[in-house]
């Protein structure tokens, strides 16, 4: 008889679970691969062409989608800007300025029920839109401009942020940022491990960044169409540079740098747009615009 002792393991060795960490790690990568794909399909399956602007977009929700959006959300925007301003000379004003731009320009092709409100905030130098057709101008920027030519200005730049559905693509941007980001949040991160930690924040802070490109660039759509939708309505498109150059004097100092703003730098602006004009206007500004 042979008389082989087998080594036993002791006690703590043959109740020591088998570690998980790596099936546990596929099994994110997996899941942030399949929530990658989805972002990624829905937002190329939602691609449609505008006809206004002449481009395809890509966007997730209707056109009747926006207009209810702009209107649940007008409300709350007017109580942020201290309601509505009380002047009613101002307001129809605006009202007439916007509507003229609307009715006399490609702007009229869209079927958005264009609305423009003066809003009562004196400290503010903004204006604005929303989704669907609601159109905002502070009493701070209004009380700034000199001419109906300079808030024709103002009101075509937002008229674009409307046919152009920027805030639309936003919402569609926004949906594929959060699944993209999120996928690599769940993939790398890694509970037992800290240092996994700069990975989401690193992912979260590129997605941060890229919407700010996106703000940028329809800026200047609204900055150089804006001049297109003027000058059919028969004003002075050389009143926007005007423009910019009163917000340019209003927020010279304390101002974040242009790379993390959603709104290029007034002053640098005025390049883009005067190249706008020209391409209206080979020959020159006619005499006659308004101003």
């Amino acid at each position: 008889m042979f008389n082989i002792r087998i080594p036993q393991r002791n006690a703590r060795q043959r109740l020591r679970p088998r570690s998980r960490s790596g099936g546990a790690g596929l099994l994110r990568i997996m899941l942030g691969l399949g929530m990658a794909a989805f972002a990624l399909i829905s937002f190329f399956s939602s691609r449609v062409y505008n006809p206004v602007v002449g481009e395809n977009q890509y966007v997730s929700i209707t056109p009747e989608q926006e207009i209810a959006l702009g209107l649940q959300s007008a409300p709350e925007m007017i109580n942020q800007f201290d309601g509505l301003d009380t002047d009613p000379r101002a307001q129809q004003i605006v009202q007439i300025v916007g509507q003229r731009l609307v009715q006399s320009s490609i702007a009229n092709q869209a079927d958005y029920p264009y609305e423009f409100h003066l809003l009562a905030d004196e400290d503010t130098i903004n204006a604005f839109a929303l989704p669907g057709g609601q159109v905002f101008i502070t009493r701070a920027l209004f009380d700034r401009i000199e001419t109906e030519g300079q808030l024709a200005g103002v009101l075509s730049h937002e008229i674009v942020h409307v046919i152009s559905r920027h805030g639309a693509q936003h919402i569609a941007e926004s949906q594929l940022t959060q699944g993209l980001t999120g996928a690599v949040v769940l993939a790398t991160y890694d509970p037992n491990d800290p240092r996994s930690r700069n990975t989401a924040q690193v992912a979260v802070l590129i997605g941060q960044l890229v919407n700010m490109k996106f703000g940028r660039e329809d800026e200047i759509q609204s900055d150089t169409l804006g001049v297109k939708i003027m000058s059919q309505a028969g004003y002075d498109p050389r009143s926007m540079v005007e423009v910019m150059q009163i917000l340019a004097e209003s927020s010279s100092s304390n101002r974040p740098p242009e790379f993390f703003s959603t709104h290029p730098n007034p002053e640098n602006r005025i390049g883009k747009i005067q190249a706008a004009i020209q391409d209206v206007f080979p020959n020159g500004v006619p005499d006659g615009l308004i101003r």
